[in-house]
């Protein structure tokens, strides 16, 4: 019998030699091999640009009586390998032009693509983007709001895994959610009911018991049923959850500190998809704090919620904290007991309160967190005044049975966060493929 191994060196012929425009500057007068999609093709008279949809570029290409293959071979949306001559031009922006040799069709449309993607602006409507959505994404603008999530998400790993925080991966399906209620997503499994996993409470609270700092990055799911501009039905949340916690002042501390160090990661890695979207990143050394009870009565604003702050309360207290601080951040602590979770620890000097905070961002609320309950008879106590079915909650309980440490923690939605950091209209904007009460597809 005759063996065949494969290697774990990858060459440089590996990724087909794709070589960014950082690369290209350092090859003038060389001959280049690159591969992506054509993306436009300007015709001029005599010569043409061929734009190439690289993955984190687009490379303008000359085509001209230099090139050795016919324009009217290739079309937009075409997968191709190229060579081509790095040739020095003061006139161009990168001080250089690649100007095309051959051309390799790899693949090519079967039909014209439906939309324009190739505009700097999509002019179409939130619905036909997302019906479009696999073409959608190959927009300019529309995939650097992900390669910009991307980065999010490498700022959020690279600060906690640099504060010996552990990245957990806990399940999905469950016996019960989190938060309880009407909002949990109910499935058959086995004969029995599941449910999707409401947020990794549970579960990273568990695993402070065993790493004393956790994090994960990951899709939770929740059945409400609103059809509004920042409601999604399944989500990705950064939750992080800290043991031996001080008090519940230490976690927005954590907070700032994690997203002062996103930015700084987005600047120095992500200056490109920054410049394309227009997007101006807070400066944040320190982020106003303010009481629930006080933001209510500083709105001076009429709403029928009296247990949480309305949009439109959110949105005002952003616009008010912005004009007399600066900050575009805004702590809200000590939110009503009524309306945390039942793990939430009630502050010993008002029982009808919480040592607990959102974090709202440009009008918006992008976070939750808060210190949690520890004392095993504490929970129990609380679990039995809420009526709720201990049996459902033991393998949680064995945490406080047998000796928890003092934590909290705090979840951020990543597309909310991404949403207003981009200042996009609509939170269905900051989600690949968004599920909400109307949509499973693409």
């Amino acid at each position: 019998m005759k063996i065949q191994f494969i290697s774990g060196q990858l060459s440089t012929e590996f990724f087909q030699e794709s070589i960014s425009p950082k690369e290209l500057s350092n090859h003038l007068g060389e001959f280049v091999t690159l591969h992506g999609s054509i993306y436009k093709i300007r015709k001029m008279s005599g010569f043409a640009f061929v734009l190439l949809r690289t993955p984190r570029q687009i490379i303008s290409c000359i085509y001209g009586e230099f090139s050795e293959f016919n324009l009217k071979s290739i079309s937009e949306e075409s997968c191709v390998k190229i060579t081509a001559i790095v040739h020095p031009e003061p006139r161009a922006k990168q001080g250089f032009e690649l100007r095309l040799k051959t051309l390799q069709i790899l693949s090519s449309p079967v039909e014209q693509c439906p939309i324009v993607i190739h505009n700097k602006e999509l002019p179409i409507s939130l619905e036909t983007c997302l019906d479009y959505r696999p073409i959608s994404l190959r927009n300019e603008k529309n995939r650097a709001i992900f390669q910009l999530q991307a980065g999010i998400c490498s700022g959020i790993r690279h600060f906690l895994d640099n504060h010996e925080f552990t990245e957990i991966h806990t399940p999905k399906l469950g016996a019960s959610g989190a938060e309880g209620g009407a909002t949990l997503f109910t499935l058959p499994y086995f004969g029995k009911e599941a449910c999707l996993a409401q947020s990794p409470q549970f579960y990273k609270q568990i695993l402070t018991g065993v790493y004393e700092r956790v994090y994960e990055i990951a899709p939770v799911f929740r059945a409400e049923k609103h059809d509004t501009s920042r409601h999604l039905n399944e989500y990705t949340s950064v939750d992080v959850e800290l043991g031996y916690l001080k008090d519940f002042a230490q976690l927005m501390q954590l907070e700032t500190a994690m997203l002062s160090s996103i930015f700084s990661f987005l600047s120095e890695n992500y200056k490109a998809e920054l410049e394309l979207l227009s997007i101006h990143l807070p400066k944040i050394n320190q982020i106003p704090v303010i009481r629930f009870s006080q933001a209510k009565s500083y709105l001076n604003f009429l709403s029928s919620e009296k247990e949480d702050l309305s949009p439109e309360e959110e949105r005002l207290l952003c616009e008010k904290v912005y004009q007399e601080t600066g900050s575009e951040f805004i702590f809200v602590t000590h939110y009503p007991t009524k309306k945390r979770p039942f793990y939430a620890m009630e502050n010993p000097e008002n029982r009808e309160e919480t040592l607990s905070f959102d974090l709202l961002f440009r009008g918006m609320e992008i976070t939750t967190g808060g210190q949690r309950i520890h004392s095993y008879e504490e929970q129990l106590a609380k679990i039995r005044r809420l009526g709720m079915d201990e049996a459902v909650l033991k393998s949680y309980l064995m945490i406080h049975r047998y000796g928890i440490a003092p934590h909290g923690g705090f979840g951020l939605g990543l597309e909310r966060f991404l949403t207003c950091l981009a200042q996009l209209p609509n939170v269905r904007y900051g989600c690949l493929f968004p599920r909400d009460i109307h949509r499973l597809t693409p």
